[in-house]
C-alpha cells in the first residue's frame, strides 16, 4: 500500500489545499485526494511540482508501508 504523506506535510507548514492549488496549479481536486489519501493515480509533474514547493524529497511525500491482509 502506497501511504501518502501531504495532510502531514501541509500541517507542520501551515498550508491549506486552496494555498498549494493556487500557488502550483495543480487542481484542488488532485490535492484535496492526495491530502486524504483516496487518488487512485497521479501525474509525475504532480509530484515533481509538489516536492519542489513544500521542498521535500519524493521520500518524504509518498512510502510504501507492508498491506494489512499480507
Amino acid at each position: 500500500m502506497l501511504k501518502c504523506h501531504l495532510s502531514r506535510i501541509m500541517g507542520e507548514q501551515k498550508l491549506k489545499i486552496a494555498d498549494v492549488s493556487r500557488d502550483t496549479g495543480i487542481n484542488r481536486g488532485t490535492v484535496t485526494r492526495l491530502y486524504q489519501e483516496t487518488a487512485v493515480r497521479v501525474e509525475f509533474e504532480v509530484l515533481e511540482t509538489l516536492c519542489r514547493y513544500l521542498k521535500c524529497e519524493i521520500s518524504d511525500l509518498l512510502e510504501i508501508s507492508p498491506d494489512v491482509d499480507q
